[in-house]
């Protein structure tokens, strides 16, 4: 049944998709709020009741539901699977900006392309220059395909075969909002951040992210260049802060053959202790710290597109073996 669901969502998805602006992230976006403003009273301890009331409890009610559901109809338990998946699985829901911004700079309008990429990531990019701009345009869509669709896939498949049905897809997406919510609260609200808080919600997410992390840069490997990006994910990775994003970012370059990371300007940036010296690099693809390959041109972002579909059919394929086998057995 997991297939199906899973199937049948990026189906409706790219049918119907849900509108940049929609009702549900706006409910998320305060539910995420209201549990900061009631349980954290700002000392450590706090942060672990206002986590788990905002990324726990939507994921346990999801699942009380789906047990009650499947117990008078397995297909309504399966339009359930489907409904939540539409919600928090596709690509739909952050491939408007990747589309604007191909499109931009394939008109030549860089200043419209900056102008997205600043919406979507929440950064100033109007200084970016063009093949920056690129670099940047790539890192995030490759991250956001991760945590819209394979991490969320992951989760899905494995508590789906638990029983538990969409728990694990609505775990792991209040997880990355959550984290992103706290990230950037001082942005987009204009209040302080709390450290304590900012730092559990990474944690936490990041463990949640350790395997689909490494899953996702092996599919990226299969579907592409193989040794190339084995090789990119073995010696590069360690040029990103943060390990998952490095996994996903080295092998995906090695996949494509391209040069991800280097000279870094804001958002999605390498560890400036290993690879940025003083940023004034007239050729800044070629500074210290960047992945072998081709400077990120405008063509790279199509094939972007086609790695990451080539690894959901990749996917799609071995959980479609794994039900039949589970059927036959």
């Amino acid at each position: 049944m997991s297939f199906f669901a899973v199937l049948f969502a990026l189906l409706i998805e790219q049918v119907k998709p849900l509108p940049r602006e929609n009702r549900v992230h706006d409910l998320l976006f305060g539910w995420v709020r209201w549990t900061g403003r009631n349980f954290d009273a700002g000392k450590p301890r706090h942060t672990w009741v206002v986590w788990g009331v905002a990324v726990l409890v939507p994921a346990l009610l999801v699942c009380a539901l789906y047990l009650l559901i499947g117990r008078y109809s397995l297909l309504l338990a399966l339009a359930f699977d489907v409904v939540l998946l539409y919600l928090t699985l596709g690509f739909r829901q952050f491939s408007h900006y990747f589309t604007d911004i191909r499109d931009a700079l394939d008109r030549g309008d860089e200043a419209l392309a900056r102008r997205r990429l600043a919406e979507w990531r929440h950064l100033d990019a109007s200084e970016l220059p063009r093949t920056e701009l690129l670099r940047h345009v790539i890192e995030h869509a490759l991250l956001a395909a991760h945590r819209h669709v394979f991490g969320v896939f992951f989760w899905f498949v494995v508590l789906s075969a638990l029983g538990l049905g969409p728990t694990g897809a609505v775990l792991y997406r209040m997880a990355e909002f959550g984290s992103r919510f706290w990230a950037y609260r001082h942005r987009t609200l204009g209040a302080p951040a709390d450290d304590h808080l900012l730092a559990l919600s990474r944690r936490l997410f990041q463990a949640m992210d350790h395997v689909p992390a490494r899953l996702t840069a092996f599919g990226f490997a299969v579907v592409g260049n193989f040794e190339e990006a084995i090789g990119a994910w073995r010696r590069d990775a360690s040029l990103w802060l943060h390990p998952n994003e490095g996994i996903i970012l080295a092998a995906a370059a090695g996949a494509l053959g391209m040069q991800l990371g280097g000279a870094a300007a804001p958002g999605v940036t390498p560890d400036r202790s290993k690879t940025f010296t003083d940023g004034s690099s007239a050729d800044a693809t070629q500074a210290q710290g960047s992945t072998p390959g081709l400077p990120p041109q405008p063509g790279h972002l199509q094939s972007v597109v086609g790695l990451v579909w080539r690894s959901v059919v990749l996917w799609m394929l071995l959980l479609a073996l794994l039900s039949l086998a589970n059927v036959v057995g």
